[in-house]
C-alpha cells in the first residue's frame, strides 16, 4: 500500500523532533512545521487507501474530515477530536511564519500529534495490514 508507506516514511521524519529543542532557528523551526503537516496529510491519506482497500464507500470522495470521522467509526483510529484538533493545526499551519504559532504547534506535535500517528500506524498494521491482507 504506496500511500500507507508514504506515511510510514513520513512518520520517521517526523520522530526526529525530540532531536530538536528551543530554541530553534528559523530553518528548524520551519522544517519541524512542514515535517508535521507531510505526515498529518499521509496520515488522512493512508486512512483513505485502507478504506478504499477495504471497499469503504465513503472513502471514495471523502475529505480529511470525512475520513477522520471514518476512521473513527471503523475504529482505525481511537480518538476523533484528537485527529480533529490536528486537522485543525494542519490547517492552520499556513500562519508558521508567526513564530508562536509554530512553536505551539511543534510542542503540540511532541505531546499530541506524534503519539497520534504512532497509534495510526499500529492500527492499521495489526488491524488492516495483517487481518486484511
Amino acid at each position: 500500500m504506496k500511500k500507507f508507506e508514504n506515511f510510514c516514511k513520513a512518520l520517521n521524519n517526523l520522530k526526529d523532533i525530540d532531536k530538536y529543542q528551543p530554541p530553534y532557528d528559523n530553518v528548524v523551526l520551519t522544517g519541524l512545521v512542514s515535517l508535521y503537516q507531510i505526515c498529518f496529510e499521509q496520515a488522512w491519506k493512508a486512512m483513505k487507501e485502507v478504506m478504499e482497500s477495504e471497499g469503504v464507500n465513503t472513502a471514495a470522495t471523502g475529505s480529511p474530515r470525512a475520513i477522520i470521522k471514518e476512521a473513527y467509526h471503523l475504529r482505525m483510529i481511537d480518538d476523533e477530536a484528537e485527529w480533529l484538533e490536528a486537522l485543525q493545526a494542519r490547517n492552520q499551519a499556513s500562519h508558521a511564519y508567526n513564530q508562536q504559532t509554530a512553536l505551539e504547534l511543534v510542542e503540540k506535535t511532541r505531546q499530541v500529534f506524534l503519539p497520534l500517528f504512532c497509534r495510526l500506524q499500529a492500527s492499521i498494521e495489526k488491524d488492516w495490514l495483517n487481518e486484511n491482507g
